[in-house]
């Protein structure tokens, strides 16, 4: 099994967006400071919520975690078990949550989110090692969906909760809280589609209870970050405008709305 290897490139990929984040960081202080001395005045800058930025101008990293999670995603090989698949999947997701819970705690300021952040490392940590039992456990298990085929329910599902995960993405604002909140929304609201693809379509008795389990922490981790948003202002971004396009590229598909291509008939996602 590839798993190993895969959530070890995984982990790299995170450690160099915290390692670029620092070093961003590192180098907008600076800048800031040399500005500060030659001028004699302070420079501040603050959100919807009252909160200072990280950094005048800088990204708190949140987006580009939530992209490499999704390019890990993406390059995942399916073998055609919707359990052993399910499991490779999941472990990825959770490699992207840990990910961003790591940049909240380098970099974040609200003793709440911060809280948040250590639980959400932990459980997500610890069922990584579980997924990662079941999966093995599963290798060589029988196919029974078609990852090749859009018209698969389960391949159908898998792909929707994918693409849920970047539709409507808040921008990011450079508040590390504000950033986190905001994004591990939808990150949360995509593992939920997720795992109700699992539950609709899979078979093994004890993935599937693990699956129940996760679905209760992560939609009142939602809502617990929800609550947090509502305290501070709400404070999050529009998100940018969304284009709906076919995930074939057929030609002429792209629109302003939700609808089916004119070419192939497939159902027409959004993008960010």
């Amino acid at each position: 099994m590839k798993t190993t290897s895969f959530l070890f490139a995984l982990a790299t990929a995170a450690s160099l967006v915290l390692s670029g984040c620092s070093n961003q960081s590192e180098t907008t202080e600076a800048s800031t400071a040399t500005t500060d001395e030659h001028a004699g005045h302070d420079h501040a800058s603050s959100d919807a919520g009252g909160m200072n930025h990280d950094a005048a101008g800088a990204g708190s990293g949140m987006m580009a975690a939530m992209h490499a999670n999704m390019q890990a995603m993406e390059a995942e090989k399916p073998a055609g078990n919707t359990d052993h698949d399910f499991a490779h999947l999941m472990m990825a997701h959770h490699q992207g949550a840990v990910a961003m819970a790591d940049l909240q705690l380098k970099n974040g300021k609200d003793a709440t989110l911060r809280q948040m952040a250590e639980k959400i490392k932990a459980d997500q940590q610890r069922e990584i090692a579980e997924l990662e039992r079941v999966a093995t456990r599963l290798d060589g298990a029988p196919s029974n969906y078609n990852p090749n085929n859009p018209a698969d329910p389960f391949t159908q599902k898998m792909k929707a909760s994918m693409d849920l995960m970047m539709a409507d993405m808040p921008r990011e604002t450079g508040n590390t809280d504000v950033d986190f909140a905001a994004l591990m929304i939808p990150h949360h609201q995509s593992a939920l589609a997720m795992i109700q693809a699992e539950l609709d379509h899979g078979r093994d008795t004890k993935l599937k209870e693990m699956a129940q389990k996760m679905m209760a922490e992560q939609k009142k981790e939602i809502e617990q970050l929800k609550a947090w948003q509502a305290k501070n202002g709400g404070a999050t971004a529009k998100p940018t405008a969304a284009v709906y396009e076919c995930t074939m590229g057929c030609e002429g598909s792209t629109s302003n709305k939700p609808g089916k291509c004119p070419k192939c008939g497939m159902d027409l996602v959004k993008k960010a």
